[in-house]
C-alpha cells in the first residue's frame, strides 16, 4: 500500500482457533469445516494463527500445514490473514515472507521488545518492506507486554506500512478516535477484545472487527445492519447477544468455550486445547450453554438465523 491511500478492507474477520484430534495431534478435517463454516454465514475472510489458534504451541511444520490448509479451502471466497509474532523481527519477517507466498492476502503483526517507539517503528517496517501485502498492527499489550503509541500507529500508517491495526489497548475507544485522528484517514481499524465493544467502535469509525467469537452470525448481524444505515437494528442485535460476548471472552478459558461450541456444532472432531491451557469444565459447561439458550443461539450444525 502506497503513502497516504484509503485502506479499503473491511467487515468481520474471525480470529479462528486451531482444532486437534484427542492426541493432540492437529485435526485438518475439522479446520477444513471450519473454513467451510465461515464461509457459508458469509464473513469476509478468516484470520488464522494468532493467540486463539494457539500459534506459540505449533511447531513450524505444522503451522505451514495451517496456511496452505486454509489458503487452499478458502479459495478466492474468503481473505486469509496469518499472525506474526517471533522473539526478533528476522523471524516475523520469515514467518511474514512465509505467509504471502502461501497465498495470504495479510498478515498481523505482533510487536517486539524493546518498549521504544524509533525500535518499533523499524521491527514494523522492516516486515512491511519484506513483503507485498498489507501488514495489520496488533495492538494488544495485555498479551504482548508492549504499547504501540498513537504516534507510532499514525505514522506507520501515514507512511504506507501499516495501513491496518487490530485494536485492543483498553481504553480502546478513546485511542481509537486519536488513532483515526492523527492518521488522516490512512488507517482501517478493527476492533477485538472478543466483540465487547464492537458497536461503539462502529460508532466510533472502525471498520470492522478480528475476534474468536464462535458464532460470526451475531458478528455479522451488528456489521451489516449498521453498515446499512439501521443503527437501531444493529443496537438490538448487539444488547441482544452481549451476555454471550461477555461469558465466551473470559480470559483464560475463552477458547476452552469457542471450542466447546464449535464441537457441539459439529465442525470440531474434539474440544482439545493443548497444554499449557485450560479444558472446560462440567459446570462452565453448563452455564455457557444456558446463555446460549437465554439469547436464543442454537447449538447444533448449520448457519444460525439472526
Amino acid at each position: 500500500m502506497t503513502p497516504e491511500s484509503t485502506p479499503s478492507l473491511h467487515g468481520v474477520y474471525p480470529i479462528l482457533p486451531t482444532p486437534f484430534h484427542e492426541d493432540g495431534s492437529l485435526d485438518v478435517p475439522s479446520l477444513e469445516r471450519l473454513i467451510d463454516f465461515q464461509r457459508e454465514a458469509g464473513v469476509h475472510g478468516v484470520a488464522i494463527l494468532g493467540f486463539l489458534g494457539e500459534a506459540h504451541k505449533l511447531s513450524e511444520a505444522e503451522r505451514a500445514t495451517v496456511v496452505r490448509t486454509v489458503v487452499e479451502r478458502a479459495g478466492s471466497d474468503l481473505g486469509v490473514w496469518v499472525g506474526v509474532r517471533a522473539l526478533g523481527t528476522a523471524g516475523c519477517v520469515e514467518q511474514a515472507v512465509a505467509a504471502e507466498k502461501a497465498g495470504a492476502s495479510a498478515v498481523f503483526v505482533a510487536p517486539v521488545p524493546p518498549q521504544n517507539d524509533d525500535a518499533l517503528y523499524r521491527h514494523f517496517r522492516t516486515v512491511a518492506e519484506a513483503i507485498s501485502i498489507p501488514v495489520v498492527l496488533h495492538d494488544y499489550p495485555a498479551s504482548f507486554g508492549l504499547t504501540l503509541s498513537v504516534d507510532l500507529i499514525a505514522r506507520l500508517a501515514r507512511e504506507g506500512h501499516a495501513p491496518y491495526i487490530k485494536a485492543e489497548d483498553p481504553p480502546v475507544l478513546q485511542k481509537m478516535t486519536k488513532v483515526l485522528q492523527q492518521s488522516g484517514g490512512t488507517i482501517g481499524v478493527f476492533g477485538g477484545l472478543g466483540g465487547t465493544y464492537f458497536l461503539e467502535e462502529l460508532q466510533r469509525g472502525a471498520v470492522g472487527i478480528m475476534t474468536g467469537l464462535a458464532y460470526p452470525e451475531v458478528l455479522l448481524a451488528i456489521y451489516e445492519r449498521f453498515r446499512a444505515g439501521d443503527e437501531k437494528g444493529a443496537t438490538e442485535a448487539f444488547d441482544r447477544f452481549i451476555p454471550y460476548i461477555r461469558y465466551e471472552f473470559q480470559p483464560g478459558i475463552g477458547l476452552a468455550y469457542r471450542k466447546q461450541i464449535y464441537h457441539r456444532r459439529g465442525i470440531f472432531s474434539t474440544t482439545h486445547v493443548r497444554a499449557p491451557g485450560m479444558q472446560i469444565d462440567d459446570a462452565s459447561r453448563d452455564e455457557l450453554e444456558a446463555i446460549l439458550e437465554r439469547v436464543g443461539l442454537p447449538l447444533g450444525p448449520g448457519v444460525a438465523k439472526i
